[in-house]
């Protein structure tokens, strides 16, 4: 699709950099470094005529674009332990929100899993502060201001706290694996 493949680095090293803000352990922390590259596996399924689109998505384009949770999370498939079931977990919670008003369960608060909650943070982070062909980037203080603006309703306000105590370090990812040119 349109994100390159430093957007998963950046994603992945964010998430577990969020982990460890969020008191998780080493293990539980690496596993979601490990399985968060996944987080979008299922755009595999979105027609490219969609995924590429260089413009807002019409109302019935975004209802096949959330399909991408669900296709992810039957790609990756179901397992008892490790990675791959936090793979799973994190393909289908990614854009869940603390509200309730996510995709593409509705999930709410602590239904979520903690590692979709985390994933969706940096997600969202990485995207809006990353070009697109469909938007400019925004600056780190206009994203850094999106998330603590939607922390209680689209994230969780533990993690976004989190967020703002690893900001420096989460920078810091930007820098060392940033966009080519």
């Amino acid at each position: 699709d349109n994100e390159t493949g430093m957007h998963v680095i950046r994603m992945s090293k964010s998430c577990r950099c969020r982990a460890w803000q969020a008191g998780l352990d080493e293990e539980t922390a690496e596993q979601i470094l490990q399985a968060s590259p996944m987080h979008d596996v299922g755009k595999i399924g979105i027609p490219d005529n969609i995924l590429l689109k260089p413009g807002k998505l019409e109302p019935e384009e975004w209802e096949i674009m959330k399909t991408h949770s669900e296709i992810g999370a039957d790609i990756i498939g179901e397992h008892d332990t490790g990675i791959m079931k936090m793979a799973h977990a994190i393909a289908l919670t990614h854009h869940e929100k603390w509200d309730g008003t996510g995709y593409p369960q509705g999930l709410k608060g602590n239904d979520i899993p903690i590692e979709g909650r985390i994933s969706s943070i940096c997600d969202v982070f990485d995207a809006l502060t990353s070009e697109r062909p469909y938007k400019k980037s925004w600056s780190v203080e206009k994203a850094v201001e999106f998330i603590n603006e939607n922390a209680g309703n689209q994230f969780d306000s533990d993690l976004v706290r989190h967020f703002n105590d690893a900001l420096d370090k989460i920078l810091v990812i930007r820098k060392e694996h940033a966009d080519p040119e």
